[in-house]
């Protein structure tokens, strides 16, 4: 044969070899093809709840509000930064420093970002893996190997120690490894951290908002201390006037002395508490400092005696309780992802299909190593299927399938728990609202009661522990009438969290804006 013969023939071979490959290729896809998108876990339906067709503490229940402010109509529902509301600089100017520098959000946002991360994680398990891994090795045989050899039949045996050889390889080697989605379980398991990074986003917002609610709590409660502090250091000046007047009159020999150690009694009871204010005052204040991530010991807040009643709060209706509250979309998410999760371990009774190969170059010389001659190469699919487990594969799904109804169980008890908080503080508004309206009636007569006992002591009618009586009666009157409107700013703003204050499910990020590369401007907490 000629040189045209062999090399005609070595061309033949190439090209039936390429023809194999292709074949082979063509195969694997169309395999492929048929088999992707075989789901073998259940389809995911969110369990319905019904909701009611109002709440029960609504306004609209009441034909009576007697002093509790309904809401407009135009006042449909609370939207963005719900705490503007109270149309107050300083608290609005807090919020604001908080969504900045409160380290609850922080984390919950490095939550979040970890948990898109794992998205991308699980979705580069659709990609077949590359690996390249240039190699040098040396190596030298050992010289001490004993040969024997017999000559013509004589039993004299001859021994030589051959002399070791030194070799070397020069490699350059790639490896490409793909294992399929044929039954949907890279696909699951991708749905399955899209579904925990909503969640987690969800949560971000429900931290969010439970540290703002819990910042204008404190507020109004500083608020309320410096009223009380007022009213205190009012009474104080007051029994101190009482008290140079009743001593005035038993210097005179006009007054007794139990008088005044009645007056002196009254005078330091009042100052003590008084005094005693300031620590629920410090406490807030410090933990005021802390929600908006500033050490206690340089924060403070100005003093500003002041209590209000709470704006018009929007209820809205029950049905959409279920899409404004954070915590209920994360729970639902997290039946999502407890569904996808079966799917999951499903896919593990199905056998599993790996494509592979490699190439490269190798020679024992540098100088040969991207010779024609020094290439290799190898491929070749395999399929592995577990045959015995020992109930392995069953005890998993029924472990997913058992967290999918625990998970439900969760989230029906979310909405429940939900609509219990908006009752509740819808029931405390009202209630508080009509308590504080008889509360000012009393403190107007326990003033009046005050002022005309004045007068029938200097008469000389009624001894001065009257005079005492009607004091601490007024203090006391004064002192319920200012923790009520405290109380009533605290519900109302419960009543806001309750509601999920301007949040609703249409802000949830979608899966694809989970699964997406992070920009410059998502890592850092957007507000």
């Amino acid at each position: 044969m000629n040189v045209y013969g062999v090399l005609g023939m070595k061309k033949s071979i190439v090209q039936s070899r390429r023809t194999v490959q292709a074949s082979c290729v063509l195969l694997g896809g169309l395999l492929c093809n048929l088999l992707a998108g075989c789901n073998v876990g259940p389809k995911y339906v969110p369990p319905s709840m019904t909701a009611p067709a109002a709440f029960k503490e609504s306004p609209e229940q009441f034909k009576e509000q007697d002093g509790w402010t309904v809401a407009q109509p135009q006042d449909a529902t609370l939207r963005g930064k719900w705490w503007e509301i109270y149309n107050d600089p300083e608290l609005n100017a807090l919020e604001e420093q908080l969504n900045i520098d409160n380290q609850n959000i922080r984390e919950s946002f490095e939550n979040f970002m970890e948990a898109r991360s794992l998205v991308r994680e699980a979705r580069s398990q659709y990609f077949p893996t590359l690996s390249f891994g240039p190699s040098y090795s040396r190596s030298q045989t050992s010289s001490n190997i004993s040969n024997g050899q017999s000559a013509g039949g004589s039993s004299t045996t001859v021994t030589s120690t051959s002399t070791g050889h030194q070799s070397q390889v020069f490699a350059l080697p790639i490896e490409v490894s793909w294992e399929p989605d044929l039954w949907d379980k890279v696909r699951n398991t991708v749905r399955a951290n899209q579904y925990n990074a909503q969640l987690s986003a969800a949560d971000l917002e429900n931290e969010r908002l439970t540290e703002q609610a819990s910042l204008a709590q404190f507020f109004f409660e500083i608020r309320g201390q410096d009223a009380l502090q007022k009213i205190l250091n009012d009474t104080v000046e007051a029994d101190r006037k009482a008290l140079e007047v009743v001593r005035a009159a038993y210097d005179t020999g006009v007054g007794d002395q139990i008088s005044v150690v009645e007056a002196q009694t009254t005078l330091n009871g009042a100052q003590s508490a008084a005094i005693n204010l300031g620590i629920a005052r410090a406490q807030y204040e410090h933990a005021i400092a802390m929600l908006t991530g500033k050490p206690a010991s340089t924060f403070s807040i100005p003093v500003e005696p002041r209590t209000s009643a709470p704006p018009p709060i929007p209820a809205g209706v029950p049905s959409q309780l279920l899409e404004r509250r954070p915590d209920i979309a994360a729970a639902e998410r997290n039946m999502a992802a407890a569904n996808a999760q079966i799917g999951v371990a499903y896919a593990a009774y199905y056998p599993s299909l790996t494509l592979s190969a490699s190439g490269g170059v190798e020679s024992s010389t540098i100088k040969n190593l991207l010779d024609s001659s020094s290439r290799f190469w190898s491929v070749g699919p395999s399929i592995s299927e577990t045959v015995y487990d020992g109930g392995l594969r069953r005890a998993t799904v029924n472990q997913y399938i058992a967290t999918y109804n625990a998970n439900v169980a969760a989230y029906r008890q979310s909405v429940l728990v939900a609509f219990q908080q908006v009752e509740d503080s819808l029931a405390a508004v009202r209630i508080l609202s009509q308590q504080i309206r008889r509360q000012q009636e009393a403190v107007n007569s326990s003033r009046e009661f005050l002022r005309l006992e004045l007068v029938r002591y200097d008469a000389g009618i009624d001894p001065y522990i009257d005079v005492v009586v009607a004091q601490t009666t007024l203090l006391g009157n004064q002192q319920s009438l200012a923790n009520l409107q405290v109380q009533e700013m605290t519900a109302s703003v419960q009543l806001i969290e309750s509601l999920g204050g301007g949040w609703d499910r249409s802000q949830l990020p979608t899966p694809s804006q989970v699964t997406e590369k992070p920009s410059r401007s998502d890592t850092a907490i957007q507000h």
